[in-house]
C-alpha cells in the first residue's frame, strides 16, 4: 500500500501508539535493539496491511497482536538457530571430499570437448547450469527420456575421461577400491 493511500487518521494513531508498542516490545524482548527491530518490522508489516484494518476498530488491538505475533515467530525461528560466534559449530560442519582424485577446471573443460555435442549440451545444461530434465528437453527439442539418456552417458564419459591415465586411455579405469589395494590382496 502506498504513502498516498494511507489514511491521514491511521498515520496519526500508529504514531501515537509507538510508545506504547515500544514498551510492550521491551517487556518481550528484555533488549532494546531487539525491541527497535521488533517495532520496526511491526509498523512496516502495520503500513502494509493497512487495507486489511478495518477503521472504527480498535488499532491499539491490531497493532499488538501484530507485534506479539511477530515475536513469537522470530522467537520460534531463534530457538531452532545456534550461537555460533567463534564459528566452532561451523568449523565441525566442514566435509573433506570423498573423491579420490581431484578435477580441475582446465581439465573438466579439456574432457568437454570430448564428448558429442548433444551430450555436451545436455550434460552442461542439467548438470552446470541447474536447468531441470524438463526445462533441458524443451531446450534441445527433444523427449525427456533423450535429455537423461543424454546426461548419463555425458556423465559416465566424462568420469572414463576424468579417470584416465596417459597409458591407459581407452581402457576402462581401475575401480576406487582396487586402488587401494585391499580387494587385490591374496586372502591366503
Amino acid at each position: 500500500m502506498s504513502a498516498e493511500s494511507i489514511s491521514p487518521y491511521f498515520r496519526d494513531e500508529v504514531l501515537r501508539l509507538l510508545p506504547a508498542m515500544r514498551a510492550f516490545a521491551r517487556s518481550l524482548t528484555n533488549n532494546a535493539a531487539d525491541t527497535d527491530d521488533l517495532v520496526q518490522d511491526v509498523i512496516v508489516r502495520a503500513w502494509t496491511h493497512a487495507d486489511q484494518f478495518t477503521p472504527g476498530t480498535n488499532l491499539r488491538a491490531w497493532l499488538f497482536t501484530i507485534l506479539r505475533n511477530r515475536y513469537f515467530s522470530v522467537a520460534k525461528t531463534r530457538q531452532r538457530e545456534l550461537a555460533d560466534p567463534d564459528g566452532f559449530h561451523t568449523a565441525r560442519l566442514t566435509m573433506d571430499p570423498s573423491q579420490e582424485w581431484e578435477i580441475t577446471g582446465s581439465e573438466l573443460k579439456v574432457a568437454l570437448t570430448k564428448l558429442p555435442e548433444e551430450q555436451r549440451t545436455a550434460v552442461v545444461l542439467v548438470g552446470g547450469a541447474g536447468v531441470s530434465y524438463e526445462e533441458a528437453s524443451q531446450i534441445c527439442g527433444c523427449a525427456l527420456g533423450t535429455i537423461k539418456s543424454r546426461v548419463n552417458r555425458a556423465r559416465t564419459r566424462l568420469f572414463d575421461l576424468m579417470s584416465e591415465k596417459p597409458s591407459s586411455i581407452g581402457t576402462v579405469p581401475p575401480r576406487l577400491d582396487d586402488q587401494a589395494g585391499w580387494m587385490s590382496q591374496d586372502p591366503r
